[in-house]
């Protein structure tokens, strides 16, 4: 399985998850210059720009190994802050935008999530 077919199955994942949280998806892998949005989502007060972090694992008991969340890097956080200012500078709202990041641990035999977990406001930006 490659990167981004993982990728791809985390996203679908999450998209489902936020979903379930009463949030409506309004863009999926939205790009703007070198910057891409994963997921940006909304309820009644806010606006969320969510990144996805997926990563496999062979092993549920090794979950607690590995940190999905770890990839978002300084350097990662402000490209995705350019691009949600980008989004909202094309779609503006009233809305309370929010940095989230969502990390999922799939099962690497069936491919279906073993563990979600939403980090709210990740990065306060």
């Amino acid at each position: 399985m490659t990167t981004k077919e993982i990728g791809d199955i985390g996203e679908k994942a999450a998209a489902r998850y936020l979903k379930k949280k009463h949030f409506r998806i309004c863009a999926r892998n939205r790009h703007f210059s070198h910057n891409e949005l994963d997921i940006v989502a909304e309820n009644k007060e806010f606006i969320l720009f969510v990144e996805v972090k997926t990563r496999r694992v062979d092993d549920a008991e090794k979950i607690e190994l590995t940190v999905p969340s770890s990839a978002v890097t300084y350097a990662k956080r402000t490209r995705l802050i350019e691009a949600a200012r980008a989004y909202l500078r094309q779609k503006p709202t009233s809305k309370q935008p929010r940095m989230d990041v969502i990390e999922i641990w799939l099962d690497a035999n069936t491919k279906k999530p073993l563990k979600i977990n939403h980090i709210e406001d990740a990065y306060g930006a």
